[in-house]
């Protein structure tokens, strides 16, 4: 070995291990991600809250099977278990389940948009902000789950993927459920970004 190759074969070495520690923190799951749309994340994660979560439910590492496409982003499919076992149960496409993950939270299980809507689905709940939006009989969501049960992310997919199924079964469209399923007043917009999602990532 020459004296040019003892300088270079180092600085090489340092530049890889700096490529992977910068890449494993990018993906890190502590790291806000905010999907299109009006989503912001609860003030106070916190990396014990984050541990909580990752403890108490299902998911799945890059090494292990899932039928979500590998395409999504490791903090969609980190869910991939729950989205399995809920997407089977309503009979959908766990990726479609991913696509709408992907729109409406990144993956962020505390995820609580400016509407009020919480999780990782982006549902309404009786409580917190969405509380204040009134229907002729009373408030609009008075039936829905609390806040603290949606942002529980197994109650959340579970509620959020039944709800989508039951619009599909009764408007008999993908497209028609999902205009249904997001924010009100913007027509197909919302519907046509996640269908171009699970189309683009399956």
């Amino acid at each position: 070995m020459n004296r040019a190759t003892f300088a270079i074969v180092p600085g090489f070495l340092l530049g890889c291990l700096f490529l992977i520690l910068f890449t494993r923190w990018i993906a890190s799951p502590n790291l806000t991600v905010q999907a299109a749309g009006e989503i912001s994340v609860s003030p106070t994660p916190t990396l014990a809250l984050t541990a909580d979560v990752t403890a108490d439910h299902e998911e799945v590492g890059a090494d292990e099977e899932c039928s979500i496409s590998p395409r999504y982003p490791d903090k969609v499919r980190r869910w991939c278990a729950l989205i399995e076992k809920y997407a089977t149960e309503n009979g959908l496409d766990p990726n479609l389940i991913a696509a709408v993950i992907l729109q409406e939270s990144g993956g962020n299980p505390e995820a609580y948009s400016k509407s009020g809507a919480v999780g990782l689905m982006q549902v309404m709940p009786r409580d917190g902000l969405a509380a204040n939006f009134m229907c002729k009989n009373g408030p609009c969501f008075a039936s829905r789950p609390s806040m603290e049960e949606l942002f529980d992310p197994e109650f959340n997919i579970a509620y959020g993927t039944r709800m989508l199924a039951g619009l599909i079964n009764r408007t008999g469209d993908i497209r028609e459920a999902l205009r249904a399923y997001g924010p009100i007043n913007v027509g197909y917009y919302y519907a046509d970004l996640v269908l171009k999602i699970y189309e683009a990532y399956r």
